[in-house]
This record gives structure tokens, sequence and C-alpha cells, in this order.
């Protein structure tokens, strides 16, 4: 997986093979166009509709709550069970409807694109793992391409699990290539490209060449290479093309051909989620195909919900990444971030002369003459990135054998540290040496325990019963702010009570100081408290253990505290008021302590100001390295300033002078910079839960302050106890639903205390909304506790 890169993208043509030879034409659609700032749908949609004609296109949206809308647009194709996207065809009235609905991520076209040993498995130490008896065994690894011949002898009956995804439309000239002619099919026979249209089709070849790298097994063959890179494991074929007889998508004189829509291939990626989660012992899918040129992460492309679900789910999603000789750039989806993209390399650690590569390339695996299974029972080369990648897909079956405690960013962070650079690539791009990840090389010394986050909203959520007449506390322990507590200290109250009147609430801080939040008021009757109080706390200590007091004054009518939390900005801000010079430039520092490492994915800059113009106003941020962070430009109009401005600061560290530059552009205003304030958002559940045993449990923290997505960066804190640590698993649930693995279990973990961050690229999610750590216990015989958990934004 590569980290996004944002900066200018250069974007170019299409469709090709990602088997180096033959080439495909290239498809006269599919060009990348740059989208304008804001606007969901692809721009040269409109153009291809312009005459009155209809297109398919694959909908993004924020949740899957947006896909009604967003399906009243056009006629429904494709529908899928769990990822925010589906499948139209719509006209240019279509696609402006979609572009008005707010649900709406990314409207792209649903182009169909083209398929893109015994030297390669040694050079990267794979005949050294199957010597020690390391072969894949207990994995699957999914082969999402134009079939597989399953009655290959290099295959002996390892293919476990079939399906068939080829959609059938005679606007594009296509039909299916599944077995029994259907546009979807399932179980035995529904992948095998020998049986059924595929058989006659000479590009159908392509799956069965690439299963048989990932992990054939040559043993007692005469002809057949030594073995695939994980001969143990068994196979999953997923047909993901179909027959094509329009020179549009074939070229001249090119029909019929193979082509994949990525409808199909999302149907696909959600397939095999779905038997990842009901057990079947998934390792890596296998994509050799793609198109297009793309410098920076292609993250609105369709295929992401559904990459961030096989990698939720412990399942690596690796793709080549083309085959166009590009020295910068990328196909797609090999450019998604949360992908893997497999160069290709030669048997001299060269970068393979028609292999893409750049910065978003992840690794290298050879991709030169590599020999493997074709039709027939027989074996030949080929070349193409598409060679490369299933050297990746078999190594992570290979890794998960011998460390079933890793998970996938673990062993994908294994495959890195342990290659060979490629010295061509100034980035230092590795090649996968499997022989030196087998030896045992660990990425980092094991992490000591992290530091929990310093948290500006702590919640306990605990719901308690309030005595008639009489009084209750419920506690919040603050461990990590050092000196006093805020002038401006929060407490937010959520209580249920059959007669509000009778009820009376105080905060108690550490030092034992009563600060009254709510008298009791006869006149109020039955219902919920659910208010913000703001108390100056500053004479008593942060640190400590804070107490809500509910107290009931009067018998005859019960009710319960639900929760409540305890709001602590962040301590640095800069009062005092200062004169912004007409047509001149003030600097305002802030010096901020006591926070460790990077600063904030959702940093929130407050600025009180006021303007005779607000629009001759420019304010910047400049971080403690250097980086300067704008946050809002001059403009026309007199525009009233946010209650508060949200930077991704997560690339500068927290600790540091920041400087607000306040700049008047024009002459003939003036205004005042009354103060600002700098927050690092953290949010914290303390309630502690037992763990049962073989089953699970839910903890939520809710986000209502934070506008926009949620940062790249998202610090996951938890804090738990169990009696084996390798039974438990971990899931973070963002609002839109999408879910984060953090943690797998494992069989070598033992017993004691887990307090771990996990880092998250939620920026797919809203940052405000309900955010759910899933803690399972996968196995009988012990117990744990989730002691607490926080979210740092």
């Amino acid at each position: 997986m590569k980290r996004p890169i944002w900066t200018a993208a250069v974007v170019a043509v299409a469709a090709m093979a990602l088997g180096a030879v033959p080439a495909h034409a290239a498809s006269p659609s599919a060009a990348v166009v740059a989208q304008a700032e804001g606007d969901p749908v692809d721009p040269p949609l409109f153009d291809e509709t312009s005459g009155g004609g209809t297109v398919r296109v694959n909908v993004v949206t924020e949740s899957r709550d947006d896909l009604a809308a967003a399906a009243t647009a056009g006629d429904t194709v494709q529908e899928f069970n769990r990822v925010p996207v589906i499948t139209l065809k719509v006209d240019r009235s279509g696609l402006a409807e979609l572009a008005a609905q707010p649900g709406v991520v990314s409207v792209t076209e649903d182009i169909p694109v083209a398929p893109s040993l015994d030297t390669s498995v040694p050079l990267i130490g794979g005949d050294q793992a199957i010597k020690e008896g390391v072969t894949g065994e207990g994995s699957a690894i999914a082969v999402l391409d134009t079939g597989v011949a399953t009655r290959h002898p290099f295959f002996a009956g390892r293919v476990v699990a079939e399906s068939c995804f080829s959609p059938v439309d005679a606007a594009y000239g296509a039909s299916s290539l599944c077995p029994d002619g259907s546009p979807e099919q399932h179980g035995t026979g529904a992948a095998d490209s020998e049986g059924g249209p595929c058989a006659t089709i000479d590009a159908c070849e392509h799956g069965t060449h690439v299963a048989g790298i990932a992990a054939g097994n040559g043993a007692g063959i005469d002809g057949a290479p030594a073995s695939g890179v994980a001969p143990g494991a068994d196979l999953i074929a997923v047909q993901i093309f179909s027959k094509f007889d329009s020179e549009k998508w074939c070229g001249v004189g090119g029909t019929p051909c193979v082509r994949s829509f990525t409808s199909a291939q999302i149907a696909a990626l959600e397939k095999v989620a779905e038997m990842r989660r009901s057990g079947t012992p998934v390792i890596a899918a296998n994509l050799s195909f793609g198109g297009g040129a793309h410098t920076v992460a292609c993250d609105n492309d369709a295929r992401k919900p559904a990459i961030d679900s096989l990698l939720s789910a412990g399942v690596a999603t690796v793709v080549a990444a083309g085959n166009n000789k590009y020295a910068e750039a990328v196909n797609s989806p090999a450019c998604v971030s949360s992908a893997i993209a497999v160069g290709s390399s030669t048997v001299e650690d060269e970068v393979s002369e028609f292999s893409n590569h750049g910065a978003l390339l992840d690794v290298f695996a050879p991709g030169d003459d590599i020999d493997s299974a074709v039709f027939g029972g027989a074996f030949e080369p080929k070349s193409g990135t598409s060679m490369a990648t299933p050297h990746v897909a078999g190594a992570f079956a290979v890794l998960r054998q011998a460390h079933p405690d890793k998970d996938i960013t673990e062993l994908e962070a294994l495959l890195k540290s342990t290659g060979r650079v490629i010295p061509e690539e100034g980035a230092g791009v590795p090649r996968v040496d499997i022989g030196k990840a087998l030896g045992g090389t660990e990425p980092t010394p094991a992490p000591e325990p992290d530091a929990k986050p310093r948290s500006t909203s702590i919640v306990n959520a605990t719901a308690v019963p309030i005595p008639d007449p009489g009084t209750v506390r419920s506690p919040i322990t603050v461990t990590d702010i050092p000196g006093n507590a805020p002038k401006a200290l929060q407490a937010r109250v959520n209580l249920t009570h059959e007669w509000r009147g009778e009820v009376k609430i105080d905060l108690i801080a550490p030092d034992g100081k009563v600060y009254p939040l709510k008298t009791t008021d006869w006149t109020q009757n039955g219902g919920t408290i659910n208010t913000t109080y703001t108390v100056d706390a500053g004479s008593s200590p942060a640190a400590g253990t804070w107490n809500l007091q509910v107290e009931d004054r009067s018998a005859g009518a019960v009710g319960t505290l639900q929760d409540w939390s305890l709001v602590i900005p962040t301590p640095f801000e800069k009062t005092g008021s200062v004169t912004i010079p007409d047509a001149g430039t003030l600097n305002s520092d802030i010096a901020v302590d006591g926070l460790t490492g990077n600063a904030s994915g959702a940093l929130q800059v407050e600025v009180d100001l006021t303007h005779e113009w607000l629009g001759d106003v420019k304010i910047d941020l400049l971080s403690p390295d250097g980086t300067w962070y704008p946050l809002k430009s001059t403009s026309a109009t007199d525009t009233p300033l946010p209650d508060a401005y949200t930077v991704d600061a997560s690339a500068s560290p927290a600790a540091g002078t920041w400087r607000l530059r306040v700049q008047d552009s024009s002459q003939g205003a003036t205004g005042i910079l009354k103060g600002w304030a700098l927050t690092f958002p953290s949010y914290e559940n303390q309630v502690g839960l037992a763990i049962p045993d073989a089953a699970g449990l839910t903890s939520s923290i809710t986000v209502g302050s934070i506008t926009g997505s949620a940062p790249g960066k998202l610090r996951v804190y938890v804090d738990a106890t169990h009696d084996w640590l390798g039974d438990m698993a971990l899931e973070l649930t963002a609002p839109n639903g999408t879910v984060h693995q953090l943690k797998q279990a494992s069989a070598t973990e033992a017993g004691g205390t887990l307090q771990r961050v996990y880092l998250v690229d939620a920026s797919a999610s809203p940052a405000a909304g309900t955010w759910k750590l899933l803690v399972h216990d996968v196995s009988e015989g012990s117990t744990g506790t989730l002691n607490g958990w926080a979210l740092a934004f």
C-alpha cells in the first residue's frame, strides 16, 4: 500500500494488455481527464452523452444510505452488497442529476480494460521457502482474471472455489464468457477457462498463466516449472471478463477480444471479501490488469471501497502497475492507495523495459519470460507486470504460513524491509525476497506500549440510575494534561428524568471544588436533559478524577444518567487584542509543548478577528517545521469567518512554535486580531468493558465538532488486557460504515496488556458521526477487558 501523494496529476491514455505481448489497441473513451474541483462527474461523460445516448457509470457515494437516491438517475445495471457503489446506465440528464446530489462522491465510466518459473522463484528466495516446508499451505489466493484452466495438472485439484462475473451489454458489444452463458455463475466450472466461450480465445490463457506463477506445483509433471511461489496454497478462480465484438473496444481488426468492466471487478472483490468473512483463508487477491496513467493516488476510483473492505478483512489486493514504460506513473487500480502496486524487474534486478514505475509503486518482482501454465496442460513463457504481480500474491501466502501472528500491513512491511532495492529507483523500491523475509528479519523492533494521545473530549458512557431521592456520581479521569484546567471547561450531560425540575447537577474537580451546572427548577416537567455546560475551572488542577454529581432532591420520580463527557481543549491559545496594520502583516505565535509526534490531521484553528472589510484579509498558519497552511484567501465579499478552520497538519511536528499570519491586502480598512487558538482533537472513551469469551463487543465514540473528512492518518489508541492477546481481533467502523482492520488474531501472542496506536487512512469517511471499535474474541478459553480507547484526529 502506498501513501497518497497530493500533487498535480499527469494522466493519460488507456486500456492495454498487462502481459506485455501483445499490446491491445487503446480505447478511445478511456483517456483520463482532470475533473473540475468539487464536480463528482468525470467531464468526458457529458460529451459522450451529448447526442442523446447513454453510458455505463460506476457511482460512488458517501455511504450506502445515499445509493437509493443515486439509483433514480438511471437504470441499475449492477448492485453490490457492502460497498457504497452502484452501476447505472445514464443519459446526460442523469449525469446532471448525479452531479447535483450531495451524497455522490464520484461518477466514472464503467470502462472495459484488457487482461494485461524456474528462474524467477529461486531469484526471490522461493525455493528456500519450499525447502523449509513453507509453501503457503493454509491460505488461498484469489485470481481475478480470465478464469483458470482448473483441470491443468499444475493446480492438482487446488482450485477450491470458482465464480464468474461477465456482464452482457449489447450497446457495448459485450457478451458473457461464463461457461453457462449467463452474466454471473458460481460453483464448480464457473471459472474454467477451458470450458465455454473462453476455450477458443487465446487471451483467456492469461488467468491460467497468472495462477500458475502464484501457486502452481510442478512436482512429477514432465516439462513443468518446478513450482510457483506458493505451491501449497489453494486457488480461488474468479472470471471477470466479457467477450467484445466492438472495434471501439477491440481496435480495428481486433475482434473478438476480452475486456473487463470495472463493475465486474467490484463484484468479484466483494465476492472474495464475503468468502474471507465466511471463513475461507484468503490472503491475497491478484489483479493483473488496468489502464490509464496516474502519478498520484486515485482514491476516487470506484474500486477503492471494495479494496478497502478486503484490507479490513485481512486480504491484500495486489495489482499490476502496467506495461507502458511510464517512469513516473502506474495504471489504475494500482494507483489506489490501499492496493499494493507491483512493477516488473529482470533477472539482473533492473527495471523491465516495459514496466511502469514511480512514486506510487510499492514493490518489484520478476516479470520477464516467466514460464507458467497455459491451455492444454502445457507451459510457456510470458512477460509483463501481469507476471510480476502473482509472485507477490504468492509471497503473502508463504509469509502468512511462516508468520501467522502478523497482519497484512506487517507482512507487507516485512516484504519491503527485506527486499533488494532496485538501483534505478531513486525512492528505493524493493524487489521482493521471500528468503530474507523468512529469516525473521523484523521491519521494526517489537513496539513498547504506545503513549495515549492527549484527550480533548473524554466520555463516560455507562448508564447509571438516579436514586429517588438520592445522589449518584459518575467519574472521568484525566491523566495527561499538566497544570490547571481551562477557563472554558465543558461538561456535556445526557440524562432522562420523569421530573427534570427535581434534578440538581454539579461538577466536582479533583481538588474537591464544586462547580454548579444546574439547579432545581420546579417548573420543568419530565424529559431529557442533553446540554453542554461551560465553567471556569481555572483554579482546579486538570489531572485527576472529575465527578459528575446528579442529585434527585424530591421523591416520586426516577431517571437515568445516560452518559456525560468532559471537554478539555488542548490549552494552546493566544489572547489579547492586536491591531492589524492597514495594508500590512501581523504575525502572532503560540508555543506548543507536551505533545509528541506529528500534529493532527484535523487540526482545529480558531481565529477571533474583526475587520472593516474581511475580504481584504488573508490568513495562513506556519508550522514549527516551516510548512505554510493556507486558511483564508482574499475575496471580493465580506464573508464571516468560520468557527474554526480544519487543517491536515499531519506532516508537521506538533511541538514547537506555530505562527498565525494575518495580511491586510488593501488600504482603506483596518481590523483587530482578538486572539486565536489551536486544538489537537482527540476523543476518548474510558468505559471498561468485559470482552466475552469467544464473542465480541462494540464501544462507540461520537464526534460532532469536526467538519469534512477524517484524516488520512487517524490514530486509534486501544488499551486492553486479555488472558491470551492472540485471541483478540480489532476493527474500527467509520460513520459511513467503512470497516478498518486494526489487529488480526494470531496463534503466538501470549496474555498481557495491549496499549497500541494504530494508524488508519480514514480520508474516505466523514469525521463527524459515531465511530465504533469492535473487539472480537475468536477462540474459547480466555477472557479480557477493553480498558478504554481513543481517536486522535
